[in-house]
Protein backbone atom coordinates (compact mmCIF):
# COMPACT_ATOMS: atom_id res chain seq x y z
CA UNK A 1 0.00 0.00 0.00
CA UNK A 2 2.14 2.83 -1.29
CA UNK A 3 0.41 6.16 -1.95
CA UNK A 4 0.57 7.23 -5.56
CA UNK A 5 1.21 10.75 -4.32
CA UNK A 6 3.73 11.03 -1.47
CA UNK A 7 2.21 12.39 1.68
CA UNK A 8 3.77 15.84 2.16
CA UNK A 9 4.24 15.50 5.91
CA UNK A 10 5.82 12.07 5.56
CA UNK A 11 8.06 13.31 2.76
CA UNK A 12 9.44 15.98 5.08
CA UNK A 13 9.75 13.71 8.09
CA UNK A 14 11.42 10.63 6.71
CA UNK A 15 15.03 11.62 7.34
CA UNK A 16 17.42 9.26 9.09
CA UNK A 17 20.05 10.98 11.25
CA UNK A 18 23.02 9.05 12.63
CA UNK A 19 25.68 10.05 15.14
CA UNK A 20 28.67 7.76 14.62
CA UNK A 21 31.87 7.51 16.64
CA UNK A 22 35.43 6.77 15.57
CA UNK A 23 34.81 3.14 16.51
CA UNK A 24 31.60 3.00 14.48
CA UNK A 25 33.36 4.02 11.27
CA UNK A 26 36.15 1.52 11.95
CA UNK A 27 33.75 -1.43 12.11
CA UNK A 28 33.54 -3.40 8.87
CA UNK A 29 29.78 -3.09 8.69
CA UNK A 30 30.18 0.66 8.14
CA UNK A 31 31.94 -0.01 4.84
CA UNK A 32 29.15 -2.39 3.76
CA UNK A 33 26.47 0.14 4.73
CA UNK A 34 28.31 3.01 3.06
CA UNK A 35 28.69 1.09 -0.18
CA UNK A 36 25.04 0.06 -0.52
CA UNK A 37 23.73 3.47 0.62
CA UNK A 38 25.92 5.21 -1.93
CA UNK A 39 24.79 2.89 -4.74
CA UNK A 40 21.14 3.37 -3.87
CA UNK A 41 21.58 7.14 -3.45
CA UNK A 42 19.81 7.20 -0.10
CA UNK A 43 19.62 10.98 0.07
CA UNK A 44 17.62 11.03 3.31
CA UNK A 45 20.46 9.39 5.24
CA UNK A 46 22.74 11.85 7.05
CA UNK A 47 25.62 10.69 9.25
CA UNK A 48 27.52 12.90 11.69
CA UNK A 49 30.98 11.50 12.38
CA UNK A 50 31.96 12.51 15.91
CA UNK A 51 35.67 12.67 15.10
CA UNK A 52 37.45 13.05 18.45
CA UNK A 53 40.39 10.70 17.63
CA UNK A 54 39.88 8.75 20.86
CA UNK A 55 39.01 5.11 21.46
CA UNK A 56 39.19 3.09 24.68
CA UNK A 57 42.86 2.21 24.20
CA UNK A 58 43.97 5.75 23.36
CA UNK A 59 44.34 7.70 20.13
CA UNK A 60 42.40 6.32 17.19
CA UNK A 61 45.61 6.74 15.23
CA UNK A 62 47.03 3.77 17.15
CA UNK A 63 45.04 1.53 14.83
CA UNK A 64 43.93 3.75 11.94
CA UNK A 65 45.19 6.52 9.71
CA UNK A 66 42.48 6.15 7.10
CA UNK A 67 41.02 9.14 5.29
CA UNK A 68 37.47 8.29 6.34
CA UNK A 69 35.84 11.11 4.37
CA UNK A 70 37.62 9.91 1.22
CA UNK A 71 36.25 6.41 1.77
CA UNK A 72 32.67 7.66 2.01
CA UNK A 73 33.20 9.99 -0.94
CA UNK A 74 34.46 7.03 -2.98
CA UNK A 75 31.25 5.19 -2.09
CA UNK A 76 29.21 8.04 -3.58
CA UNK A 77 28.42 10.15 -0.51
CA UNK A 78 28.17 13.92 -0.20
CA UNK A 79 30.81 15.15 2.28
CA UNK A 80 30.68 18.10 4.68
CA UNK A 81 33.23 19.12 7.31
CA UNK A 82 32.78 21.03 10.58
CA UNK A 83 36.12 21.89 12.19
CA UNK A 84 34.69 22.90 15.58
CA UNK A 85 32.05 20.68 17.13
CA UNK A 86 30.97 23.52 19.41
CA UNK A 87 30.09 25.72 16.43
CA UNK A 88 26.35 25.08 16.29
CA UNK A 89 25.84 27.43 13.36
CA UNK A 90 28.40 25.52 11.29
CA UNK A 91 26.67 22.23 12.10
CA UNK A 92 23.33 23.71 11.02
CA UNK A 93 24.81 24.95 7.74
CA UNK A 94 26.35 21.56 7.01
CA UNK A 95 23.05 19.84 7.83
CA UNK A 96 21.06 22.08 5.52
CA UNK A 97 23.53 21.45 2.71
CA UNK A 98 23.23 17.73 3.34
CA UNK A 99 19.43 17.81 3.13
CA UNK A 100 19.61 19.47 -0.27
CA UNK A 101 22.03 16.93 -1.78
CA UNK A 102 20.43 13.89 -3.47
CA UNK A 103 23.16 11.59 -2.16
CA UNK A 104 23.59 10.26 1.38
CA UNK A 105 25.66 12.72 3.40
CA UNK A 106 28.63 12.25 5.72
CA UNK A 107 29.43 15.19 7.99
CA UNK A 108 32.78 15.10 9.77
CA UNK A 109 32.45 17.03 13.05
CA UNK A 110 35.75 17.56 14.85
CA UNK A 111 35.19 17.38 18.61
CA UNK A 112 37.16 17.09 21.86
CA UNK A 113 36.05 14.23 24.06
CA UNK A 114 35.37 15.25 27.67
CA UNK A 115 35.36 18.97 26.89
CA UNK A 116 35.69 21.17 28.97
CA UNK A 117 37.06 18.89 31.70
CA UNK A 118 40.48 20.44 32.46
CA UNK A 119 42.14 17.16 33.45
CA UNK A 120 40.49 14.52 31.26
CA UNK A 121 39.40 16.18 28.04
CA UNK A 122 41.01 14.78 24.89
CA UNK A 123 42.02 11.56 26.67
CA UNK A 124 40.77 8.00 26.66
CA UNK A 125 40.02 8.40 30.38
CA UNK A 126 36.91 10.32 29.34
CA UNK A 127 35.73 7.52 27.05
CA UNK A 128 34.32 4.84 29.28
CA UNK A 129 34.51 5.98 32.89
CA UNK A 130 32.97 8.76 35.02
CA UNK A 131 34.98 11.94 35.41
CA UNK A 132 35.13 11.47 39.18
CA UNK A 133 34.13 13.87 41.95
CA UNK A 134 37.18 16.14 41.82
CA UNK A 135 37.13 16.44 38.03
CA UNK A 136 33.40 17.20 38.04
CA UNK A 137 34.04 20.04 40.50
CA UNK A 138 36.86 21.36 38.32
CA UNK A 139 34.71 21.14 35.18
CA UNK A 140 31.82 23.01 36.82
CA UNK A 141 34.26 25.76 37.77
CA UNK A 142 35.34 26.09 34.13
CA UNK A 143 31.68 26.25 33.07
CA UNK A 144 30.73 28.75 35.77
CA UNK A 145 28.20 26.37 37.32
CA UNK A 146 27.59 26.04 41.06
CA UNK A 147 29.21 22.99 42.66
CA UNK A 148 25.98 21.23 43.66
CA UNK A 149 24.86 17.66 43.00
CA UNK A 150 22.09 18.63 40.58
CA UNK A 151 21.70 21.95 38.84
CA UNK A 152 19.26 23.15 36.18
CA UNK A 153 20.22 26.54 34.67
CA UNK A 154 17.50 29.19 34.93
CA UNK A 155 17.02 29.41 31.17
CA UNK A 156 16.26 25.68 30.70
CA UNK A 157 12.52 25.74 31.64
CA UNK A 158 11.87 28.56 29.17
CA UNK A 159 13.75 26.76 26.39
CA UNK A 160 11.88 23.54 27.16
CA UNK A 161 8.57 25.37 26.89
CA UNK A 162 9.59 26.73 23.48
CA UNK A 163 10.46 23.24 22.27
CA UNK A 164 7.12 21.87 23.49
CA UNK A 165 5.23 24.65 21.77
CA UNK A 166 7.11 24.14 18.52
CA UNK A 167 6.50 20.37 18.68
CA UNK A 168 2.79 20.89 19.33
CA UNK A 169 2.53 23.26 16.37
CA UNK A 170 4.27 20.79 14.09
CA UNK A 171 2.01 17.98 15.28
CA UNK A 172 -1.07 20.07 14.61
CA UNK A 173 0.17 20.94 11.11
CA UNK A 174 1.01 17.29 10.40
CA UNK A 175 -2.46 16.13 11.47
CA UNK A 176 -4.09 18.77 9.30
CA UNK A 177 -1.97 17.73 6.31
CA UNK A 178 -2.81 14.07 6.86
CA UNK A 179 -6.51 14.84 7.22
CA UNK A 180 -6.43 16.61 3.86
CA UNK A 181 -4.60 13.69 2.31
CA UNK A 182 -7.08 11.24 3.84
CA UNK A 183 -9.98 13.17 2.38
CA UNK A 184 -8.39 13.12 -1.08
CA UNK A 185 -7.13 9.50 -0.97
CA UNK A 186 -9.12 7.59 1.69
CA UNK A 187 -8.15 4.07 0.62
CA UNK A 188 -4.47 4.87 0.28
CA UNK A 189 -4.48 6.68 3.61
CA UNK A 190 -6.03 3.68 5.35
CA UNK A 191 -3.54 1.35 3.70
CA UNK A 192 -0.65 3.59 4.73
CA UNK A 193 -1.77 3.70 8.37
CA UNK A 194 -2.28 -0.08 8.40
CA UNK A 195 1.17 -0.69 6.93
CA UNK A 196 2.86 1.65 9.41
CA UNK A 197 1.02 -0.14 12.23
CA UNK A 198 2.36 -3.48 10.99
CA UNK A 199 -1.01 -4.84 9.93
CA UNK A 200 -1.19 -7.40 7.14
CA UNK A 201 -3.80 -7.26 4.36
CA UNK A 202 -6.94 -9.33 4.90
CA UNK A 203 -6.70 -12.95 3.72
CA UNK A 204 -3.03 -12.55 2.84
CA UNK A 205 -2.46 -16.27 3.32
CA UNK A 206 -5.49 -17.50 1.34
CA UNK A 207 -3.60 -18.01 -1.93
CA UNK A 208 -0.45 -19.68 -0.63
CA UNK A 209 0.49 -22.66 -2.81
CA UNK A 210 -0.51 -26.24 -2.04
CA UNK A 211 1.99 -28.79 -3.32
CA UNK A 212 0.87 -32.20 -4.64
CA UNK A 213 2.32 -35.43 -3.32
CA UNK A 214 5.53 -36.19 -5.20
CA UNK A 215 8.05 -38.91 -4.38
CA UNK A 216 10.78 -37.09 -6.33
CA UNK A 217 9.80 -33.95 -4.52
CA UNK A 218 11.03 -30.41 -4.46
CA UNK A 219 13.87 -28.57 -2.75
CA UNK A 220 12.47 -26.50 0.09
CA UNK A 221 14.27 -23.47 -1.38
CA UNK A 222 12.16 -24.01 -4.53
CA UNK A 223 8.97 -24.38 -2.49
CA UNK A 224 9.97 -21.17 -0.73
CA UNK A 225 10.36 -19.41 -4.08
CA UNK A 226 6.82 -20.35 -5.08
CA UNK A 227 5.53 -19.23 -1.69
CA UNK A 228 7.36 -15.91 -1.97
CA UNK A 229 5.61 -15.20 -5.28
CA UNK A 230 2.24 -15.64 -3.58
CA UNK A 231 3.28 -13.55 -0.59
CA UNK A 232 4.55 -10.78 -2.88
CA UNK A 233 1.14 -10.47 -4.51
CA UNK A 234 -0.76 -10.63 -1.23
CA UNK A 235 1.52 -8.40 0.87
CA UNK A 236 2.57 -5.29 -1.06
CA UNK A 237 4.81 -4.27 1.86
CA UNK A 238 7.08 -7.30 1.33
CA UNK A 239 10.52 -5.96 0.39
CA UNK A 240 13.87 -7.71 0.37
CA UNK A 241 16.46 -9.68 -1.49
CA UNK A 242 19.65 -11.65 -1.41
CA UNK A 243 23.31 -11.02 -0.66
CA UNK A 244 24.38 -11.71 -4.26
CA UNK A 245 22.80 -15.18 -4.21
CA UNK A 246 19.31 -14.54 -5.56
CA UNK A 247 19.71 -17.25 -8.19
CA UNK A 248 20.52 -19.75 -5.45
CA UNK A 249 18.32 -18.49 -2.63
CA UNK A 250 15.41 -18.10 -5.11
CA UNK A 251 14.09 -14.96 -3.46
CA UNK A 252 13.47 -12.65 -6.43
CA UNK A 253 9.88 -11.41 -6.59
CA UNK A 254 8.79 -11.90 -10.18
CA UNK A 255 7.61 -8.84 -12.07
CA UNK A 256 8.89 -6.45 -9.41
CA UNK A 257 11.53 -3.80 -10.00
CA UNK A 258 15.00 -3.82 -8.48
CA UNK A 259 15.50 -1.25 -5.75
CA UNK A 260 17.69 1.23 -7.62
CA UNK A 261 17.66 5.03 -8.01
CA UNK A 262 16.71 4.70 -11.68
CA UNK A 263 13.87 2.25 -11.01
CA UNK A 264 10.38 3.14 -12.12
CA UNK A 265 7.32 2.34 -10.02
CA UNK A 266 7.70 0.79 -6.59
CA UNK A 267 10.93 -1.25 -6.40
CA UNK A 268 10.81 -4.26 -4.06
CA UNK A 269 13.79 -6.49 -4.95
CA UNK A 270 16.94 -5.36 -3.12
CA UNK A 271 20.34 -6.44 -4.44
CA UNK A 272 22.34 -6.32 -1.21
CA UNK A 273 25.62 -7.35 -2.77
CA UNK A 274 28.13 -9.50 -0.90
CA UNK A 275 27.38 -7.69 2.35
CA UNK A 276 25.66 -10.09 4.75
CA UNK A 277 26.21 -8.00 7.88
CA UNK A 278 25.17 -4.79 6.16
CA UNK A 279 22.10 -6.55 4.78
CA UNK A 280 21.02 -7.80 8.21
CA UNK A 281 21.59 -4.38 9.77
CA UNK A 282 19.59 -2.67 7.03
CA UNK A 283 16.74 -5.17 7.39
CA UNK A 284 16.65 -4.30 11.10
CA UNK A 285 16.43 -0.62 10.27
CA UNK A 286 13.64 -1.17 7.77
CA UNK A 287 11.64 -3.15 10.33
CA UNK A 288 12.19 -0.50 12.99
CA UNK A 289 11.05 2.23 10.59
CA UNK A 290 7.86 0.33 9.82
CA UNK A 291 5.61 0.25 6.79
CA UNK A 292 7.40 -2.70 5.18
CA UNK A 293 7.89 -6.43 5.79
CA UNK A 294 11.63 -6.77 5.11
CA UNK A 295 13.76 -9.85 4.52
CA UNK A 296 17.32 -10.77 3.63
CA UNK A 297 18.69 -14.00 2.16
CA UNK A 298 21.97 -15.87 1.85
CA UNK A 299 23.47 -19.33 2.44
CA UNK A 300 23.09 -20.65 5.99
CA UNK A 301 26.87 -20.81 6.38
CA UNK A 302 27.05 -17.02 6.01
CA UNK A 303 24.72 -16.43 8.94
CA UNK A 304 28.01 -16.18 10.85
CA UNK A 305 28.66 -12.81 9.21
CA UNK A 306 25.20 -11.61 10.23
CA UNK A 307 25.17 -12.71 13.84
CA UNK A 308 25.62 -9.27 15.53
CA UNK A 309 22.58 -7.93 13.68
CA UNK A 310 20.58 -11.15 14.16
CA UNK A 311 21.18 -10.88 17.88
CA UNK A 312 20.19 -7.20 17.90
CA UNK A 313 17.01 -8.02 15.98
CA UNK A 314 16.06 -10.43 18.73
CA UNK A 315 17.15 -8.08 21.50
CA UNK A 316 14.94 -5.34 20.04
CA UNK A 317 12.11 -7.72 19.15
CA UNK A 318 11.88 -6.45 15.57
CA UNK A 319 10.02 -8.45 12.95
CA UNK A 320 12.79 -9.24 10.52
CA UNK A 321 12.77 -12.26 8.21
CA UNK A 322 15.69 -14.25 6.83
CA UNK A 323 15.96 -16.94 4.17
CA UNK A 324 18.93 -19.28 4.65
CA UNK A 325 19.37 -21.88 1.91
CA UNK A 326 21.96 -24.64 1.32
CA UNK A 327 21.30 -25.77 4.86
CA UNK A 328 23.51 -28.84 5.32
CA UNK A 329 26.03 -31.24 3.83
CA UNK A 330 23.31 -31.73 1.21
CA UNK A 331 24.75 -28.84 -0.80
CA UNK A 332 27.45 -31.27 -1.91
CA UNK A 333 30.65 -30.46 -3.73
CA UNK A 334 31.26 -26.97 -2.34
CA UNK A 335 32.72 -28.83 0.61
CA UNK A 336 33.10 -28.21 4.35
CA UNK A 337 33.77 -24.47 4.07
CA UNK A 338 30.22 -24.03 2.77
CA UNK A 339 28.47 -26.87 4.62
CA UNK A 340 26.84 -25.58 7.82
CA UNK A 341 27.14 -27.99 10.74
CA UNK A 342 26.92 -25.88 13.92
CA UNK A 343 24.69 -23.15 12.54
CA UNK A 344 21.27 -24.46 13.50
CA UNK A 345 22.41 -24.75 17.11
CA UNK A 346 23.98 -21.30 16.92
CA UNK A 347 20.77 -19.65 15.69
CA UNK A 348 18.59 -21.59 18.12
CA UNK A 349 20.78 -20.29 20.95
CA UNK A 350 19.64 -16.70 20.32
CA UNK A 351 16.78 -15.89 22.75
CA UNK A 352 13.56 -14.94 20.99
CA UNK A 353 14.80 -15.96 17.54
CA UNK A 354 12.53 -18.43 15.68
CA UNK A 355 14.27 -20.96 13.43
CA UNK A 356 12.10 -22.85 10.91
CA UNK A 357 13.48 -25.90 9.10
CA UNK A 358 10.67 -27.42 7.00
CA UNK A 359 10.64 -31.09 6.03
CA UNK A 360 8.86 -30.81 2.69
CA UNK A 361 7.24 -28.31 0.33
CA UNK A 362 3.98 -27.96 2.25
CA UNK A 363 5.79 -27.51 5.53
CA UNK A 364 7.76 -24.76 3.78
CA UNK A 365 4.54 -22.94 3.00
CA UNK A 366 3.40 -23.24 6.59
CA UNK A 367 6.79 -22.18 7.94
CA UNK A 368 6.62 -19.03 5.81
CA UNK A 369 3.17 -18.33 7.23
CA UNK A 370 4.34 -18.72 10.81
CA UNK A 371 7.48 -16.66 10.12
CA UNK A 372 5.37 -13.81 8.78
CA UNK A 373 3.18 -13.97 11.90
CA UNK A 374 6.11 -14.19 14.36
CA UNK A 375 6.39 -11.33 16.86
CA UNK A 376 10.18 -11.22 16.57
CA UNK A 377 12.88 -12.23 14.09
CA UNK A 378 12.45 -15.50 12.21
CA UNK A 379 14.56 -17.51 9.79
CA UNK A 380 13.67 -20.16 7.23
CA UNK A 381 16.39 -22.78 6.77
CA UNK A 382 16.03 -24.50 3.41
CA UNK A 383 17.54 -27.28 1.32
CA UNK A 384 19.36 -27.19 -1.98
CA UNK A 385 18.43 -30.81 -2.74
CA UNK A 386 14.95 -32.18 -3.49
CA UNK A 387 12.87 -33.66 -0.68
CA UNK A 388 9.81 -35.90 -1.16
CA UNK A 389 6.53 -33.99 -0.91
CA UNK A 390 4.64 -36.08 1.62
CA UNK A 391 1.17 -37.54 1.11
CA UNK A 392 -0.91 -35.57 3.58
CA UNK A 393 -3.84 -37.96 3.23
CA UNK A 394 -1.61 -40.50 4.96
CA UNK A 395 0.45 -38.23 7.20
CA UNK A 396 -0.66 -35.42 9.49
CA UNK A 397 -1.49 -32.08 7.82
CA UNK A 398 1.31 -29.59 7.27
CA UNK A 399 -0.81 -26.95 9.01
CA UNK A 400 0.34 -28.56 12.26
CA UNK A 401 3.60 -26.65 11.77
CA UNK A 402 1.84 -23.97 13.83
CA UNK A 403 2.60 -26.11 16.91
CA UNK A 404 6.35 -26.17 16.18
CA UNK A 405 6.42 -29.99 16.39
CA UNK A 406 3.75 -32.56 15.70
CA UNK A 407 3.16 -36.27 15.25
CA UNK A 408 3.68 -36.72 11.55
CA UNK A 409 3.23 -40.51 11.48
CA UNK A 410 1.92 -42.56 14.38
CA UNK A 411 3.20 -45.98 15.33
CA UNK A 412 1.29 -48.85 13.74
CA UNK A 413 -0.29 -51.57 15.85
CA UNK A 414 -0.28 -49.89 19.24
CA UNK A 415 1.45 -47.36 21.45
CA UNK A 416 4.88 -46.24 20.23
CA UNK A 417 7.96 -47.96 21.61
CA UNK A 418 10.32 -45.34 20.18
CA UNK A 419 9.99 -41.78 18.91
CA UNK A 420 11.98 -40.67 15.87
CA UNK A 421 12.39 -36.91 15.54
CA UNK A 422 13.52 -35.16 12.38
CA UNK A 423 13.78 -31.71 10.86
CA UNK A 424 14.24 -30.57 7.28
CA UNK A 425 15.75 -33.10 4.91
CA UNK A 426 16.00 -35.67 7.71
CA UNK A 427 12.23 -35.97 8.21
CA UNK A 428 12.03 -38.33 5.24
CA UNK A 429 14.96 -40.31 6.68
CA UNK A 430 12.98 -40.78 9.90
CA UNK A 431 9.95 -41.95 7.91
CA UNK A 432 12.05 -44.50 6.04
CA UNK A 433 13.49 -45.73 9.35
CA UNK A 434 9.96 -46.08 10.76
CA UNK A 435 9.04 -48.39 7.87
CA UNK A 436 12.14 -50.52 8.46
CA UNK A 437 11.38 -50.78 12.16
CA UNK A 438 7.77 -51.73 11.44
CA UNK A 439 9.00 -54.59 9.24
CA UNK A 440 10.79 -55.91 12.33
CA UNK A 441 7.74 -55.48 14.55
CA UNK A 442 8.98 -52.32 16.30
CA UNK A 443 6.42 -49.54 16.72
CA UNK A 444 7.90 -46.10 15.95
CA UNK A 445 6.30 -42.67 16.01
CA UNK A 446 7.75 -39.98 13.75
CA UNK A 447 7.72 -36.38 14.95
CA UNK A 448 8.46 -33.52 12.58
CA UNK A 449 9.91 -30.59 14.52
CA UNK A 450 10.41 -27.63 12.20
CA UNK A 451 10.55 -25.01 14.98
CA UNK A 452 11.76 -25.55 18.55
CA UNK A 453 10.67 -22.10 19.62
CA UNK A 454 7.04 -22.59 18.57
CA UNK A 455 6.92 -25.98 20.22
CA UNK A 456 8.27 -24.66 23.51
CA UNK A 457 5.55 -21.99 23.46
CA UNK A 458 2.82 -24.68 23.49
CA UNK A 459 1.08 -25.93 26.61
CA UNK A 460 2.68 -28.60 28.76
CA UNK A 461 -0.21 -30.89 27.85
CA UNK A 462 0.43 -30.55 24.13
CA UNK A 463 4.18 -31.07 24.51
CA UNK A 464 3.53 -34.20 26.55
CA UNK A 465 1.19 -35.49 23.86
CA UNK A 466 4.02 -35.34 21.33
CA UNK A 467 6.73 -36.63 23.69
CA UNK A 468 4.94 -38.74 26.30
CA UNK A 469 7.04 -39.36 29.38
CA UNK A 470 6.28 -43.08 29.09
CA UNK A 471 8.33 -43.33 25.87
CA UNK A 472 11.94 -43.03 26.97
CA UNK A 473 13.46 -44.32 23.73
CA UNK A 474 13.91 -41.31 21.46
CA UNK A 475 16.14 -40.77 18.43
CA UNK A 476 16.83 -37.46 16.70
CA UNK A 477 18.09 -37.30 13.12
CA UNK A 478 19.45 -33.95 11.94
CA UNK A 479 22.40 -33.10 9.70
CA UNK A 480 24.00 -30.83 12.28
CA UNK A 481 25.55 -31.01 15.72
CA UNK A 482 23.45 -32.48 18.54
CA UNK A 483 23.82 -29.48 20.86
CA UNK A 484 20.49 -28.52 22.39
CA UNK A 485 18.58 -31.64 21.44
CA UNK A 486 19.18 -33.06 24.92
CA UNK A 487 16.19 -31.12 26.24
CA UNK A 488 13.89 -33.22 24.04
CA UNK A 489 15.78 -36.51 23.64
CA UNK A 490 17.71 -36.76 26.90
CA UNK A 491 21.41 -37.26 27.46
CA UNK A 492 21.05 -40.99 26.88
CA UNK A 493 18.91 -40.71 23.76
CA UNK A 494 19.83 -41.75 20.26
CA UNK A 495 21.65 -39.21 18.14
CA UNK A 496 22.00 -39.45 14.38
CA UNK A 497 23.75 -36.11 14.02
CA UNK A 498 27.04 -34.66 12.75
CA UNK A 499 29.82 -34.03 15.21
CA UNK A 500 32.38 -33.17 12.54
CA UNK A 501 32.72 -30.97 9.47
CA UNK A 502 31.53 -32.18 6.09
CA UNK A 503 33.43 -33.03 2.94
CA UNK A 504 33.31 -32.43 -0.81
CA UNK A 505 31.17 -35.03 -2.56
CA UNK A 506 27.68 -35.43 -4.01
CA UNK A 507 24.94 -35.12 -1.39
CA UNK A 508 23.85 -38.82 -1.43
CA UNK A 509 27.45 -39.91 -0.92
CA UNK A 510 27.92 -37.53 2.00
CA UNK A 511 24.73 -38.60 3.77
CA UNK A 512 25.73 -42.24 3.36
CA UNK A 513 29.37 -41.87 4.36
CA UNK A 514 28.66 -39.56 7.31
CA UNK A 515 25.90 -41.76 8.62
CA UNK A 516 22.76 -39.66 8.17
CA UNK A 517 20.83 -42.74 7.06
CA UNK A 518 17.73 -44.75 7.85
CA UNK A 519 19.93 -47.72 8.80
CA UNK A 520 21.73 -45.73 11.46
CA UNK A 521 18.42 -44.42 12.83
CA UNK A 522 17.16 -48.00 13.05
CA UNK A 523 20.37 -49.06 14.77
CA UNK A 524 20.06 -46.32 17.38
CA UNK A 525 16.39 -47.16 18.01
CA UNK A 526 17.18 -50.84 18.51
CA UNK A 527 20.10 -50.01 20.79
CA UNK A 528 17.82 -47.94 23.03
CA UNK A 529 15.24 -50.72 23.09
CA UNK A 530 17.84 -53.39 23.78
CA UNK A 531 16.92 -55.33 20.64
Amino acid sequence: PHPSEPHPALARATMTWVIASDGDVMEGVSAEAAAIAGRLELGKLIVYWDDNDITIDGRASLSSREDVCARFAAAGWHIERVDDGNDVDAIVRASEAAKKDPRPSFIRVKTIIGYPSPGKQDTSDAHGAPLGKDEITATKKVMGWPDVAFHVPDEVPGLAAEVRAEGAARETAWKAAFAAYEAAHPELARALVAAMDGQLPANWDSTLPVFPTDAKGLATRKASEKTIQSLAKAIPQLVGGSADLAGSNLTTMEGEADFLPEAEGIPRNVNWGIREHGMAAAVNGMALHGGVVPFGATFLIFADYMRPSLRLASLMGVRTRYVFTHDSIGLGEDGPTHQPVEHLASLRAIPGFSVFRPGDANETRECWKQAILADGPAALVLTRQNLPTLDRSVHAPAENVRFGAYVLAEAEGGAPEVILVGTGSEVSVALEARALLASEGIRARVVSMPCWELFLAQSAEYRASVFPASVKARVVVEAGIRMGWERFIGEDGGYVTLERFGASAPAPTLFRELGITKERVVSEAKRLLGR
